[in-house]
């Protein structure tokens, strides 16, 4: 039903044309996530990125007949695009991305920054493009790459929100206002994950949840001179060192609470192993280790479970704790961390949240102030199998865009309108997939877009939803 080549130099031509110079754009600006910017509305960047992409699809929505745009906004709430397209086929696809934004964060490289836009070769540097900026723009090149050789399609939704990164806290109230727009998709395709690589399609198949709180430990009302102090006032910073080794090994980095543990599914142990053997030394060989650095294990298999199936903790902000240059010889009143506790997809997150608070909370050395306010808490995201249909497009999109099969692994971050949507339509298949790949670096500096994997990807879209539509017409005759 496809000519395959004809579809991929539409894409092609498409994204070279128009896609990279409105993502370069795009890109410029500032729209962080509101749990960065808590000033957003007032600052209106999150409103210019919407006009910017919302003005890209109008211009090409005349090629969709009968295809409607509309911008919807909440009282008090991020705004999210959504975008109906109409088929010929009695079903519906659920297209997701978001367009906020990560934080600045140091560290660029030279003439490289989050809202300097630059083309070097095949990758477009800059915050967003990747994570998740192109997810609207690739989604609609498929769709259009389709109805430019006339093949029929189910009917297509489009929703873009702007509150992801920040847990998607608005979301569940536009998905429930949107209800009977949305519809009941039987397939999901979500556009903001990870691939292992930029040679064949990578399928995520789970999603760690995320519980992020703040540890915060007492021991003064102000700070007092150390060497008044020190060896008759416990620091700050020692009762809090010994409380983070209740929840973790410092020597290991394994988590102790055993409670916080799940059996990982025999399949997706199986899809590691064979994911280790794609990759190789690249599962750890793609972050930016100084030199003499080593992971935490040299086995594969189990470095990538521990990234997707078992709970992990980061320390990933600081209080109380004056700059080198302001360190003066006192013994502080506080110390107070920000720690991001990823949990296994099947874990409930608040849950989790609630079993930290506890173990912190409990029998606070020397009787020292201790609490800990988790402020979010996102469950994980399971896949449901796939059916054999399903299975065998992606294969085949895979084989015809890459050249190599498709590959499965989940990944260590958060989705959650992934959970959300899994509880809300438990009849739906899903193709949850993305661009960043190694060296990619969503979140820290340096974060760009591999051109020719956005490109390659709408191509697995395109194919995939053409798939469906044939799977749906004959489901609807039997």
């Amino acid at each position: 039903m496809v000519d395959t080549a004809r579809m991929q130099g539409f894409i092609n031509g498409l994204w070279d044309e128009a896609v990279v110079p409105t993502l370069v754009e795009y890109i410029r600006i500032p729209n962080k996530s509101p749990a960065f910017d808590p000033d957003w509305a007032s600052a209106g960047h999150m409103d210019a990125a919407v006009k910017l992409l919302e003005a890209w699809a109008r211009e090409r929505l005349p090629a969709l007949p009968g295809a409607k745009l509309e911008v919807v906004t909440l009282t008090g709430r991020t705004p999210v695009i959504l975008i109906e397209v109409p088929g010929e086929i009695d079903d519906t696809v659920l297209l997701y991305g978001h367009l906020d934004k990560q934080p600045e964060m140091t560290g660029w490289s030279e003439g490289l920054g989050p809202w300097v836009p630059v083309l070097q070769g095949d990758k477009l540097f800059g915050r967003g493009g990747a994570d998740d900026g192109y997810a609207m723009f690739g989604a609609l090149s498929a769709l259009l790459a389709l109805k430019d050789q006339g093949v029929p399609t189910a009917r297509c939704v489009l929703l873009i929100e702007a509150c992801e990164e920040s847990g998607s806290y608005d979301l569940p109230f536009y998905v429930d206002h949107l209800a009977d727009r949305i519809g009941d998709p039987s397939l999901v395709v979500c556009l903001d994950s990870g691939c292992g690589n930029y040679d064949q399609l990578w399928l995520t198949t789970s999603l760690r949840g995320l519980t992020a709180g703040v540890l915060r430990v007492d021991v003064l009302s102000e700070g007092v001179h150390s060497g008044d102090a020190s060896g008759v006032v416990p620091s700050s910073f020692r009762i809090l060192r010994e409380l983070l080794s209740r929840l973790e090994d410092p020597k290991t980095g394994e988590i102790l609470l055993k409670d916080l543990y799940v059996q990982v599914p025999a399949e997706r142990i199986a899809q590691a192993k064979v994911a280790a053997e794609a990759l190789g030394q690249e599962v750890y060989a793609k972050f930016p280790f100084v030199d003499g650095m080593q992971p935490v294990s040299d086995d594969l298999v189990e470095l990538i479970l521990n990234r997707t199936w078992r709970p992990q903790v980061a320390t990933i902000g600081v209080e109380g704790i004056p700059a080198l240059k302001d360190a003066g010889n006192v013994l502080r009143p506080y110390t107070s961390v920000k720690l991001s506790l990823r949990v296994p997809p099947t874990f409930d997150a608040a849950t989790a949240g609630g079993m930290v608070k506890a173990l912190f909370e409990k029998d606070p050395p020397y009787g020292a102030k201790v609490s800990f306010d988790y402020d979010k808490a996102g469950s994980g995201w399971h896949a449901p199998p796939l059916e054999p249909w399903l299975a065998a497009s992606l294969e085949r999109a895979s084989q015809q865009s890459f050249g190599r099969g498709v590959a499965m692994m989940g990944e260590g971050g958060s989705i959650p309108f992934m959970g959300m949507l899994g509880e809300k339509f438990p009849r739906a298949q899903f193709v949850i997939t993305g661009v960043l790949g190694p060296h990619s670096n969503a979140h820290g500096p340096n974060e760009f877009l591999h051109i020719p994997t956005g490109k390659k990807v709408s191509g697995v879209v395109a194919q995939v939803i053409a798939d469906h539509a044939v799977r749906a017409k004959l489901a609807k005759a039997a």
